[in-house]
């Protein structure tokens, strides 16, 4: 009984400090710390859902486990790849509604998660659908959220400072929610998806209750809406989804299309890794290391990996943020090349740390570049679009860990040779964007800083 007094003070204690780090500097007053709370709480979920499916997708053969997650990862990607251009029109018809659009992707993994506990008791068909529907339901959120984020920025503070605050939120939360799931899950799979269930209802509420300036986009444009149409005369609202996004591409500044290329490819060494060593380790585990053991060490490297680049970042949120993202990509592709010809769980073990520390560190940098170039009245749309990119960009890479044979050397290749494109096309966008004449028209970078 003392240690379980001794631990509920220790727990009270570090909720106090907690809750007084995420208020601090004016953010309890503008409502970033209901954001910084509402990400805990949903990272929470997201690592209770996620340790209840360990065992379960995984369990099944490994042919068949890989040709459903194929399915899964292409129905995942569908959204994202064939529907972003028209999901941004439909969310500017209804932008009053952003609170209930972040409240309804965790009501949804809610009733998913119940009825995934449903599933994994009676062994259902209807795991996969459920848990795809989860899939898509983050990604959903993470797309909300980025726009919602901009809108609570207390004075003086910057969107690296508020993204810093919110990931390190996130890997509390994750920690918290996996030794949750972890000890309900001796119980049974099913119970700790029913915690999932919980805690995504409390998500739900917070949502609901985030600050009505969220739901405010006074004075807010596309960015595709300052570049001219090709016919002249023609209403820019009647631009068509595909066109809208080119113009997008074609007005973002030198400078945040070579950052959002370098955290694409950053992403997509993330989504790679999580499935392609899952099934690597599950059908060829390295000598004298159980595949689980393997997988679980890659994962809290990741993991590290990512909480200590959110520190870092914050640290050095006054540098050049071009260096930071430089410096990070060329680390990552060291990291890979060093993986595919000296294989072996070293190797592997720094490919997960480089890998999550690099990946926090081009986002942090990829921020500071939106905040600095982009002006204000198109920056959220532009926040929210380079979120929905980079969700893209882990799906791609999983797909690709799912299309590759189960050969280390090939698999960590590939994706090695694909970093080193993203590094050439980061330089590239670079110089071809030099060598033409900055636009006259629809400029959305303050002066002095475009490319």
């Amino acid at each position: 009984m003392a240690g379980v007094r001794l631990a509920g003070r220790g727990g009270r204690a570090g909720a106090r400090r907690a809750r007084a780090y995420t208020h601090s500097a004016g953010a309890g007053e503008s409502g970033l710390a209901r954001s910084v709370e509402l990400h805990f709480v949903n990272l929470a979920g997201d690592a209770a859902l996620t340790v209840s499916l360990a065992g379960t997708i995984f369990a099944i053969p490994t042919d068949e486990a890989r040709g459903q997650v194929a399915q899964f990862l292409l129905l995942t990607m569908a959204p994202f790849a064939i529907l972003a251009p028209f999901i941004g029109p439909l969310l500017d018809r209804f932008r009053h509604g952003r609170r209930w659009a972040i409240g309804t992707t965790l009501a949804l993994r809610a009733f998913l998660c119940w009825v995934l506990a449903d599933a994994v008791a009676r062994d259902s068909a209807w795991l996969f659908a459920a848990a795809l529907g989860c899939l898509v339901a983050s990604k959903a959120y993470s797309v909300t959220r980025a726009s919602a984020v901009p809108r609570l920025l207390p004075p003086g503070f910057s969107l690296v400072n508020a993204n810093s605050r919110t990931a390190l939120a996130g890997v509390a939360g994750m920690a918290v929610g996996g030794v949750l799931a972890g000890a309900v899950a001796r119980i049974g799979p099913e119970w700790s998806l029913r915690l999932a269930f919980a805690i995504y209802v409390v998500g739900t509420v917070l949502a609901i209750r985030l600050p009505s300036r969220v739901d405010s986009s006074a004075g807010e444009r596309d960015i595709a809406d300052t570049v001219p149409l090709p016919v002249p005369g023609r209403p820019a609202r009647r631009r068509g989804p595909w066109a809208r996004a080119r113009a997008r591409v074609a007005a973002l500044p030198t400078s945040v299309l070579a950052a959002l290329v370098s955290a694409m490819g950053t992403r997509m060494l993330i989504g790679f890794l999580t499935l392609f060593v899952a099934f690597l380790m599950r059908e060829h585990p390295l000598p004298g290391v159980s595949g689980t053991v393997t997988l679980a060490l890659v994962v809290g490297a990741a993991g590290a990996g990512n909480a200590l680049g959110t520190v870092i970042g914050n640290t050095l949120a006054h540098r050049r943020p071009e260096v930071i993202i430089s410096a990070a990509l060329l680390g990552t592709v060291a990291t890979a090349i060093a993986t595919a010809v000296f294989y072996s769980l070293w190797t592997l073990l720094a490919l997960g740390l480089v890998a999550g520390l690099a990946t926090q560190l081009v986002k942090v940098g990829t921020d500071a570049v939106v905040q600095r170039d982009i002006e204000e009245s198109v920056r959220t749309r532009v926040f929210a679009w380079v979120e929905t990119s980079l969700q893209m960009a882990w799906v791609v890479g999983g797909a690709i860990g799912i299309a590759l044979p189960l050969v280390p050397q090939l698999g960590f290749g590939v994706i090695a040779g694909l970093l080193v494109l993203v590094l050439l096309l980061a330089v590239g966008v670079r110089v071809a964007r030099r060598s033409r004449p900055a636009p006259s028209r629809g400029r959305t970078t303050a002066p002095g800083h475009y490319g």
